[in-house]
């Protein structure tokens, strides 16, 4: 087995998993099931289910504190994706690609960004309100 391979069905199981419980889950799903479609097409209704099924699993286990069943369904994702992969190697751009779109943004920042640069011995003072500089 391809290392490269491994690591990405590594990656993606876990990723996909974390997903299923976020905002982004159902584009994660349509992307995942679409790359089934294109190279195993009896399949993909199958896997769409699996993972409707994985959601559920998932929130339930989250609600009763559970974190083996995450464990263990990432490891069974896993498992998945890399027989995906390993019959079907032409599609591991496209994974790549599913992963990096679907993976969660950083919120954008709430107010004004400050940005100032110092050289020499300049000093550089910048304040989000109100700055006093030599009272006491």
């Amino acid at each position: 087995m391809d290392p490269e391979i491994a690591a990405l069905a590594g990656t993606a199981g876990t990723a996909l998993v974390s997903l299923l419980t976020t905002e982004a889950w159902q584009s994660a799903r349509e992307g995942l099931v679409a790359i089934w479609r294109r190279v195993r097409p009896e399949r993909a209704e199958t896997v769409s289910a699996e993972l409707e099924a994985t959601r559920h699993d998932l929130l339930s286990a989250r609600d009763e504190g559970d974190q083996e069943t995450a464990a263990e369904l990432e490891a069974d994702w896993q498992g998945r994706i890399r027989r995906l992969l390993r019959t079907h190697p032409e599609v591991a751009d496209e994974l790549r690609a599913l992963l990096v779109e679907s993976a969660p943004q950083p919120p954008a920042p709430s107010g004004p960004i400050q940005h100032a640069t110092a050289s020499g011995h300049s000093r550089i003072y910048q304040a989000g309100r109100d700055m006093h500089l030599g009272q006491q």
